[in-house]
């Protein structure tokens, strides 16, 4: 099976290869892979100790950012080696200063794994969440490097625990330890005899909190929000979202809507004008006056959402209609109440925030213009779940510090 699993890996490489002839994510990723190999000769320090850390996307970053951060702070004997497999993720944090070397990583075949570690020569290696790539894990205990997965977590659905996914929880065997963010995938990992396993939560929690304390100020919105309306903070909006959000913001005066949609391109940001109607502007548009005259501000660029949330009353997550709801901590940890869609169900966080009564999810239409109007005419239940999805977040933080512990 494993040489199967490695004809499955080059099949893919070359479909994407193929991709990448009209396909703008498939090139950029094939470009990337590329330049990996002059970057690590280029950059990499052979007299140094290198810790790699691997982040499929953006989010996956967002979870090992805050120990990247620590391990800097405080055990700067140690570089950083940071690899991306999406082009979302390398080309937003391609310059990210808390890593030492940043390149995409290559496919996982032998070849490439075994070129990609002799000219990173990492002494340990941390996978972010849901990362199992086979023959590097397999590369890597061979080579006697310490190899870690963080904030992952485990579902008896997965392939590892098939009756046909034995071989390939083989990768399971090569991690010194996991780090898992809840009893269940600890207990579900005992099962089949993995147990070298702790209980640490996730490591996002600790990275909200901390752009929380370091969000700055934004004066174009500090003047969107400074009469009494209800502003609700759109995040990460798709279409779907925005079909249901923005008819009821159309007809209630009483509320504001700050947009952050997920895709800024100009078609998006054109039909999203084309729903509205009361007053909007968009952010990169916006003067210190058209602030206070306008009643939905439109946020065209990225990377200020998480410091946006600040200024809500009631925060919607976008995704839940479509392939799965975006991140919700970025929201509670500023202590309001968080909405989103249906497809909630694989991420943990989301779950328990509606266990805690900080979280809501929505079925339609008339079952968001209900929550909303709830909302609106008791700010003391709105307060109070506000509350309680804050103190959510604030109290699973600490998953950062525990880990190090362990490692160092």
């Amino acid at each position: 099976m494993r040489y199967i699993y490695t004809l499955i890996l080059h099949l893919y490489a070359f479909s994407v290869e193929l991709a990448s002839f009209f396909n703008r994510k498939a090139r950029m990723t094939r470009i990337g892979q590329w330049f990996t190999n002059r970057i690590l000769r280029k950059e990499i320090d052979r007299e140094a100790k290198y810790v790699w850390f691997h982040a499929a996307s953006l989010g996956e970053f967002e979870q090992g950012r805050p120990m990247m951060e620590a391990i800097r702070k405080y055990f700067p004997e140690y570089k950083i080696l940071l690899t991306f497999f999406s082009p979302s993720g390398y080309e937003v944090r391609k310059n990210y200063e808390g890593a030492d070397v940043i390149c995409y990583l290559p496919f996982d075949t032998p070849f490439k794994v075994r070129k990609f570690l002799n000219l990173a020569n990492p002494c340990m290696a941390i996978f972010i969440k849901y990362e199992f790539w086979l023959n590097y894990l397999t590369e890597l205990q061979k080579r006697g490097v310490k190899t870690y997965i963080v904030s992952a977590i485990f579902r008896p659905n997965q392939l590892f625990f098939r009756w046909y996914g034995k071989w390939y929880r083989a990768a399971l065997l090569c991690y010194e330890r996991l780090f898992v963010q809840d009893e269940a995938s600890k207990k579900l990992l005992s099962d089949y005899g993995i147990n070298n396993v702790d209980v640490c939560g996730d490591t996002r929690f600790d990275r909200v909190i901390e752009i929380q304390q370091n969000a700055r100020l934004m004066p174009e919105i500090e003047a969107f929000a400074t009469d009494d309306k209800i502003i609700l903070v759109a995040g990460s909006s798709w279409p779907e979202d925005e079909e249901i959000i923005i008819p009821y913001f159309n007809a209630h005066p009483e509320t504001k809507l700050i947009i952050a949609p997920h895709e800024i391109h100009r078609e998006h940001l054109l039909y999203i004008q084309s729903l509205l109607n009361r007053p909007s502007v968009r952010l990169s548009d916006a003067t210190p006056e058209s602030p206070r005259i306008s009643d939905c501000l439109i946020i065209d660029s990225f990377g200020l959402l998480s410091a946006i949330y600040r200024y809500g009353h009631i925060a919607y997550i976008g995704g839940g209609f479509g392939r799965g709801v975006h991140n919700t901590l970025e929201a509670a940890v500023y202590g309001i109440p968080v909405v989103f869609g249906t497809k909630y169900q694989k991420f943990k966080e989301a779950r328990d925030l509606i266990a805690c009564g900080g979280g809501f999810s929505i079925d339609n239409r008339t079952d968001y213009n209900a929550r909303m109007d709830y909302f609106i005419a008791n700010p003391e239940e709105r307060a109070l779940s506000g509350k309680r999805a804050g103190d959510f977040v604030q109290n699973n933080s600490g998953a950062t510090a525990k880990i190090l512990r362990e490692l160092f």
